[in-house]
């Protein structure tokens, strides 16, 4: 569908016929997420992407590159970049992993865990205004996000069954 002049970016539905398009309501959504928390993550020096992933690797004890890729619906290539561009910040460590011999486990080292803490305590008032402005639909919101992750992760997985 060719978007019309008069509902562009500057015009006054801002795009209001594509929300009907869950993928696509969803994909502004999360570059609205992003722009949000980009600004709100600047002055410590992290991204949003970078954050999402320092979160992750907090409420771990440590993670498998695999794992992490898994989490982050990202390639392993993706992974690769990240770890290393955080291991030269010295915010993370690989560290073998007792489950398996062959694989490594990511953690954050104690100068990620506070820049982590830095970053969350910028966050902590925007998410409490973006609660507010939910109100009580918060529960709601958190239900539809996580069918929507489910629906989503389900189309991702190729059906087998089908030839």
């Amino acid at each position: 569908m060719v978007r019309s002049r008069s509902n562009d970016v500057k015009g006054g539905e801002r795009g209001a016929e594509h929300d009907a398009n869950v993928l696509f309501g969803t994909w502004r959504l999360s570059r609205a997420v992003g722009a949000l928390l980009d600004a709100v993550l600047a002055p410590g020096g992290l991204t949003a992407d970078e954050f999402g992933v320092y979160s992750v690797l907090a409420g771990a004890r440590g993670i498998t590159p695999t794992e992490l890729a898994r989490w982050m619906a990202a390639p392993p290539s993706t992974v690769s970049s990240y770890v290393t561009r955080f291991e030269r910040r010295g915010h993370v460590e690989r560290v073998a992993n007792p489950g398996d011999l062959r694989s490594y486990l990511i953690r954050l080292t104690p100068a990620g865990r506070r820049a982590h803490t830095r970053a969350s305590a910028g966050v902590a008032p925007t998410l409490a205004r973006v609660l507010a402005a939910l109100g009580d639909q918060e529960a709601d919101v958190r239900a539809a996000l996580r069918s929507l992750l489910a629906a989503v992760e389900q189309a991702r997985t190729p059906d087998v069954t089908r030839s």
